[in-house]
């Protein structure tokens, strides 16, 4: 709950040093990203769940939340209620390359810019860490999404491998 008092400790809505205030045109409440590792774990399983994504042991998502350079979690507050709709996180050789994964925005929130919205902060984010090579993995029905953010499908001809057990 620590995270949540310091977003909303006051009657005001005033940004803290790992939230940003941002108000999504179209919708009467506002949107607020958090740059915090800290979320509940079983409010993200619910987006993921959302979305169709399977199922995955919570203990090994507090692991991965743990270890990943960025985490960057998109939530509605309209009135009194919050809501977790959007989320991405990034790991990171910590010098010169980032991988994003887990990027979800709630199916009652796509189509408004928000996932737009979370990838261009994410960026943000992971340049001001002078991060110049960013990667990610896309399933086939949003390669285009990616496309139109600059993202190039295996530029240079490079082909990704995978060993899976």
């Amino acid at each position: 709950m620590g995270f949540w008092k310091s977003l909303f400790g006051s009657d005001t809505l005033e940004p803290t040093k790992k939230t940003k205030l941002r108000q999504v045109p179209n919708q009467s409440g506002q949107i607020f990203f958090s740059t915090e590792k800290d979320i509940d774990l079983y409010e993200l399983e619910e987006l993921c769940d959302a979305v169709g994504w399977a199922r995955r042991p919570i203990r090994k998502v507090r692991i991965a939340l743990q270890h990943s350079f960025v985490v960057l979690s998109m939530w509605e507050h309209r009135g009194g209620f919050r809501r977790l709709v959007g989320f991405a996180r990034a790991t990171s050789d910590y010098a010169f390359n980032a991988t994003l994964w887990d990027v979800v925005i709630h199916p009652d929130f796509q189509g408004r810019g928000l996932g737009k919205a979370l990838m261009e902060e994410m960026i943000r984010e992971l340049r001001k860490a002078d991060i110049s090579n960013i990667s990610l993995f896309a399933d086939a029905h949003v390669v285009e999404f990616y496309q139109q953010l600059g993202f190039n499908a295996d530029p240079e001809g490079i082909k990704g491998m995978f060993w899976y057990p």
